[in-house]
């Protein structure tokens, strides 16, 4: 029996968060496109490479055409300083609708998600909102069988006339509390369960299957002066049966323009990680994580750059205001 990695996983999971949970669909008062890949364990053969692309849009003529927290063209104040969070105010209710592509490819398995993605924002007090969020689309996976090779014998019952390109459906749903400095979410994935075997003749080898999973994200912005602002987030996993899995990230920014941050996995890595806001149409991000896990041993660590487009940006904000 083995117990393995199902969904990709994301250092820079602060950065595109629409990835753990659909209700952030709509957050920001823009269309966020963000387009990312990660090479996981470089040097490793097989070793995973995700890459995907996000797409979020709000509307509700209130908060597109004057979101109450937002910050008029030419405005200096900016969303990690004091004074944007004294005056902050809860986002007008609005609906967000958005797409994601996640493809991710694990050795002679690839694994495709189509998802369509809706959220509705409301108010709970003058200074914080509370979204919910429903992701749901198709997954594709496939087997390539021709890079497959069995050194014994050239009968593997697992792969046997087996159907090596299928479809399922895929179901996510979320909710996020957000203010002008914490956020709270948790999510859950893939909440169809799905068979993934691939042999059509032997049901004593047909155990692989998808299983539910759930996440809890929380962040919090602590100002050390007016232009330094720390931001620690968490990510906690709960995939039965495997253990408690948590990441804990650290970004260090500096006013709206620039940040670093560290990472921390649990029994897998650490990482460094670094990110600009170029202008207020394109920012983009990098991370390297270090292999702590025996898997150091035969791969030289993981590559992850996200590109992020703030298109209709009609109020030439150059960071998130509504997220981290």
């Amino acid at each position: 029996m083995a117990q393995a990695q199902q969904k990709p996983q994301y250092t820079q999971y602060v950065f595109d968060n629409l990835l753990l949970n659909p209700a952030v669909t709509g957050i920001e008062n823009y269309v966020d496109v963000k387009t990312g890949y990660r090479s996981q364990w470089t040097g490793l053969d097989g070793a995973p490479v995700t890459s995907y692309i996000t797409v979020s849009a709000p509307f509700g003529s209130d908060f597109v055409q004057g979101d109450a927290a937002a910050m008029s063209p030419g405005n200096e104040a900016n969303p990690y300083s004091r004074l944007y969070t004294q005056t902050y105010e809860a986002a007008e209710p609005h609906h967000g609708i958005g797409f994601m592509v996640v493809s991710d490819q694990a050795g002679q398995i690839g694994t495709t998600n189509i998802d369509a993605t809706y959220a509705y924002h409301l108010g709970l007090s003058s200074t914080l909102n509370l979204a919910v969020g429903v992701a749901a689309g198709v997954n594709h996976i496939s087997l390539n069988t021709s890079g497959i090779v069995l050194p014994d014998s050239q009968f593997d019952p697992a792969i046997a006339n087996g159907n090596n390109s299928q479809w399922k459906p895929d179901l996510n749903l979320g909710i996020w509390a957000y203010s002008s400095n914490y956020y709270v979410g948790l999510s859950a994935q893939q909440l169809l369960p799905q068979n993934l075997y691939f042999s059509t003749t032997s049901s004593s080898i047909n155990q692989s299957k998808t299983v539910p999973q759930y996440l809890l994200t929380a962040g919090v912005k602590v100002f050390l002066s007016d232009d330094l602002t720390l931001l620690p987030t968490t990510l906690i996993k709960y995939i039965r049966p495997l253990p408690l899995v948590y990441d804990i990230n650290m970004k260090l920014a500096f006013r709206d323009r620039f940040w670093i941050g560290a990472a921390y996995r649990y029994q897998d890595g650490v990482a460094g990680l670094v990110g600009f806001n170029i202008s207020s149409l394109i920012n983009i991000s990098y991370s390297y994580d270090y292999t702590t896990s025996q898997l150091g041993n035969v791969s030289y660590g993981t590559h992850e750059i996200v590109i992020g487009l703030m298109l209709n940006n009609r109020d030439k904000v150059v960071s998130p205001r509504h997220s981290f």
